[in-house]
């Protein structure tokens, strides 16, 4: 990883799939995408996960002008991790990502244990992007306090790395606690397995400073993300952690599609030293196997050339 806003080399290309029953919920289909799309020049694939989606939410979606999920009820989204558990069975050097765990929605030591599980059988290609979701219907349902869901992600992102090091192991917080247990097994790549903060507001940004190995905000300018990878700077510094170890990825995309691949955009992004950026599928003008290799092929040329 680089410093919060350097880069050595182009920017890496991550692709989010299309999310319905005849892509993601297709496994043919699914095969075919993934080894196409890593012999395309893509380093990573991004799954999401909602456990639930309420027919009213509340409160509105944060990342949309109608404040509503893109896709409506033809959304498909599998469980994060089996789906890149299939993803990594079929590939070799895919990074196997989330965007995101609603980490306070899971309790600490089992996602810890899961991540490691499929780390352990990617051979060390996990990146566990984390983040609260806004939903209080899918707190309530899961029957996890909607309030206090910062304090619960910080001490989430604690607990796995406690789960990470060397056993017996032990932490105390106070959503979740243990004392001299034993987790195995510990991650492939050392040190654990990378924790990425989702999300594009100032806080994520804090806590990715204070906290996380990189930052993964969605649908933002390069002003916003400069000002994001100052403050993760200035927390990273505050709290005696070397921004060096933070990368940033991001998907400066729009919810109609409309910006995410304009060159000059990306040229602005890649001066800001950003990481890797990741495309969505309905970027690409279609869902079908060729086109989305095509589409990787393409924009992988793009950054590229403006890296």
């Amino acid at each position: 990883m680089t410093a919060a806003g350097t880069r050595d080399g182009a920017m890496r290309l991550g692709l989010l799939p299309p999310f319905s029953a005849d892509t993601v919920g297709n496994p043919v289909y699914l095969r075919e995408l993934v080894q196409a799309i890593e012999e395309a020049g893509a380093e990573s694939f991004w799954a999401v996960e909602h456990i639930l989606v309420a027919e009213d939410y509340e409160p509105r979606y944060p990342y949309s002008e109608d404040g509503r999920m893109p896709g409506g009820g033809a959304a498909l989204m599998p469980d994060p991790l089996q789906l890149l558990a299939f993803v990594g069975a079929h590939t070799e050097r895919l990074r196997l990502g989330t965007s995101v765990v609603v980490a306070t929605q899971h309790p600490a030591l089992i996602l810890a244990k899961a991540v490691a599980t499929l780390d352990v059988l990617s051979a060390g290609r996990v990146e566990l992007g984390v983040g609260m979701g806004w939903q209080i219907e899918e707190y309530r349902a899961v029957n996890v306090p909607y309030e206090g869901k910062g304090r619960r992600l910080d001490e989430t992102i604690d607990a796995m790395r406690a789960c990470w090091s060397p056993n017996p192991l032990s932490y105390t917080g106070t959503t979740v606690s243990f004392e001299r247990v034993r987790v195995d097994p510990k991650p492939a790549q050392p040190g654990g397995v990378p924790i990425v903060v989702g999300g594009s507001s100032a806080a994520a940004a804090r806590r990715t400073g204070a906290r996380g190995d990189g930052w993964f905000p969605y649908v933002v300018s390069p002003a916003e993300v400069a000002e994001g990878i100052a403050t993760i700077r200035e927390t990273a510094e505050a709290a005696g952690r070397d921004p060096a170890a933070i990368d940033i990825t991001v998907w400066p995309g729009s919810w109609d599609f409309s910006r995410g691949t304009d060159p000059a955009l990306l040229a602005e992004l890649g001066a800001l030293g950003v990481d890797r950026i990741v495309f969505a599928a309905h970027e690409a003008g279609g869902t079908d196997v060729d086109t989305l290799a095509g589409f990787v092929a393409r924009m992988r040329g793009v950054l590229d050339s403006v890296s």
